[in-house]
C-alpha cells in the first residue's frame, strides 16, 4: 500500500514539472551555451570595463616611467597643483630631452604629441603609449600636419580623454634658452596650462642632442651619472585675450615659462635644426633683423 502511494506521489510530481519544450524552440535546446564572462556574472557593463581598463593603462604607464626615473636616480621636485582630466585644456612645456615626457608622465598619464621613432622607442609608442591616446607624426610628411591638427581638436573636446601634452618648441633645446613656440597648441580655443622644466647640471647635463647621440646612449649616460636633478612647475592656466593672435598668445606663454625656469628667450625656429633654410630666406631674415636694430638705435638716440 505504501509503495503504491509513493508511485502515485511521484507521478503527480512529474505532472507538476514544467515542460521546457513548450517554452523553448528545439534549436535553442540543442544550442551550445555561450562562454560566460566574469563581467556577465558581476553584471558589469562594457563601458565600465573599458573605463577600468583605461585606469589600469594609465597606472601601468606611470609605473613604467617611475622605473625609468629611478634608473637614473632622478631627484624631481614638483611645484603647483597636479594636472587633472578636464575637457578643453592643453598642457605645454619647454623641451630639453625626451626624458621631459617621462618625468611628467610618472605623475600624470598625459596623451603626448610626439615624433614617431624607430626601434624600441617606436615599439613602446605603438604598443604601450597609444592606449593613452597619444598622437604621432613625422616631420617630413606634410599631410601629417593636417591629420595631427584635426586629432588635437577632437582630443581636447573629450571629457574622458587623458590631459594633452605638447612641446611647442618642436625640438630639444639645451635648457638655457627657449626657441619660438609653434602656434598649433594656441589655436585650439581652450585653456593653455604652462609647465616649466629646469634641470640642475650639478651631476649631468640632461640635454639630448639627437644629431650626435641616440636616445639609447643618452639614457645610458643618465643611468651612469650620479643623479638627474630637476624642478617642474605647473603654472596657472592661460586664455586667449580679446584681439590677441595665436602667435602673440604663444609668445606670452613662452614668456611665462622662460621667467619661471630662468631661461633666455631667443627668436629662433627650432625646425632650423632639421631643415636648412634657403639663402634667400636667410638674407631676408638678416635684413629684417638689421632694420629692427637700426630702428631701436634711432629710438634711443631721440
Amino acid at each position: 500500500m505504501a509503495a503504491g502511494q509513493l508511485r502515485s506521489s511521484s507521478s503527480e510530481i512529474d505532472l507538476d514539472r514544467p515542460n521546457i519544450e513548450e517554452y523553448l524552440t528545439t534549436d535553442s535546446i540543442h544550442q551550445t551555451p555561450e562562454k560566460l564572462l566574469l563581467r556577465d556574472l558581476l553584471d558589469i557593463s562594457p563601458t565600465l570595463t573599458e573605463a577600468a581598463g583605461a585606469i589600469i593603462d594609465r597606472k601601468l604607464v606611470e609605473m613604467m616611467c617611475g622605473v625609468f626615473v629611478a634608473s637614473w636616480t632622478g631627484v624631481v621636485k614638483y611645484h603647483g597643483p597636479r594636472p587633472s582630466m578636464r575637457p578643453r585644456q592643453v598642457f605645454v612645456a619647454n623641451h630639453t630631452s625626451m626624458i621631459d615626457f617621462i618625468i611628467l608622465e610618472q605623475i600624470t598619464a598625459f596623451a603626448v604629441i610626439m615624433q614617431k621613432h624607430p626601434g624600441w622607442v617606436g615599439f613602446i609608442q605603438t604598443h604601450i603609449l597609444e592606449s593613452l591616446g597619444c598622437i604621432w607624426f613625422n616631420r617630413t610628411e606634410v599631410k601629417d600636419r593636417e591629420i595631427v591638427a584635426k586629432k588635437l581638436r577632437e582630443h581636447v573636446q573629450g571629457a574622458d580623454n587623458n590631459p594633452l601634452l605638447i612641446f611647442p618648441e618642436g625640438t630639444c633645446v639645451n635648457n638655457h634658452y627657449t626657441v619660438m613656440f609653434k602656434k598649433g597648441a594656441f589655436e585650439l580655443d581652450c585653456a593653455v596650462c604652462p609647465i616649466a622644466i629646469k634641470y640642475n647640471k650639478i651631476f649631468v647635463d640632461a640635454f639630448w642632442n639627437s644629431k650626435k647621440q641616440s636616445f639609447t646612449m643618452h639614457l645610458l649616460r643618465l643611468m651612469t651619472s650620479w643623479a638627474v636633478v630637476c624642478d617642474v612647475w605647473y603654472l596657472e592656466p592661460q586664455y586667449l585675450k580679446p584681439g590677441e593672435t595665436p602667435i602673440e598668445f604663444a609668445e606670452r606663454v613662452r614668456d611665462i615659462i622662460s621667467v619661471r625656469a630662468g631661461l633666455k628667450k631667443v627668436p629662433w625656429d627650432g625646425y632650423l635644426k632639421y631643415f636648412r633654410p634657403s639663402p634667400k630666406h636667410t638674407e631676408r631674415k638678416q635684413q629684417i633683423f638689421a632694420e629692427s636694430v637700426l630702428r631701436r638705435l634711432e629710438e634711443k638716440s631721440k
